[in-house]
């Protein structure tokens, strides 16, 4: 019978220990000392398949990450209302002043099944905040039903809205910041990146 995940968990976290406090502790040295300091502030879906740090094969302190339902960008609002995603990122931007912003969506989104579900057959998420969390979206839906294809134009109106963020947009027109739209597609194992100029999705890297 195999274990728990909670007790796999733990047993890993023993072993992330042995790696870097016993083989390296001059970078878990680095990282209390200096603080952190990454270039990298990545968007990416709370999926249990989709980890950022594992698909990138990141060192601890290399990204600044943000996990939402269906990697979503919020457009600049500042009111009362709590606004975690947008919060976040203000903290990468402003304080951390990271040089690039990533967007990574995948196939098989769960978030992005909502919103075809209910843009397309007019029902309601039987939920307290998903459906209008994912409505961020509703633009794409003229892209639907494919929910991979919805998920991409998803990946492309997120970026959009980091450009309502006027800190974001004035970093990037001084040329301190790129912006990156990455989608993954599980199945083959591909990672695709959106290419401004040919203004689509193209395989391979940057």
């Amino acid at each position: 019978m195999s274990k728990p995940t909670v007790d796999r968990m733990l047993a890993g976290f023993k072993s992330f220990k042995a790696m870097y406090y016993d083989q390296r502790p001059e970078r878990v040295e680095d990282l209390v000392n200096m603080g952190q300091r990454p270039e990298v502030l990545l968007i990416a879906c709370s999926d249990s398949r989709v980890d950022p740090a594992i698909l990138t094969n990141a060192e601890p302190g290399e990204m600044f990450v943000i996990r939402n339902v269906a990697n979503l960008v919020p457009p600049y609002e500042p009111d009362e209302n709590y606004h975690g995603t947008s919060s976040a990122i203000e903290f990468a931007v402003r304080d951390l002043k990271v040089r690039d912003i990533v967007i990574l969506g995948h196939s098989a989104c769960g978030g992005m099944e909502a919103l075809v579900e209910h843009g397309e057959a007019g029902k309601v998420p039987d939920r307290d905040f998903i459906g209008e969390w994912v409505s961020i979206s509703k633009c794409c839906l003229e892209h639907g039903p494919d929910v991979d294809k919805v998920s991409r134009h998803s990946i492309r109106n997120s970026l959009q809205n980091l450009m309502s963020f006027p800190f974001i947009k004035e970093r990037v027109e001084a040329g301190d910041l790129k912006l990156h739209g990455w989608w993954y597609g599980m199945k083959e194992g591909i990672l695709w990146r959106f290419d401004a100029a040919q203004d689509k999705f193209v395989q391979g890297e940057e």
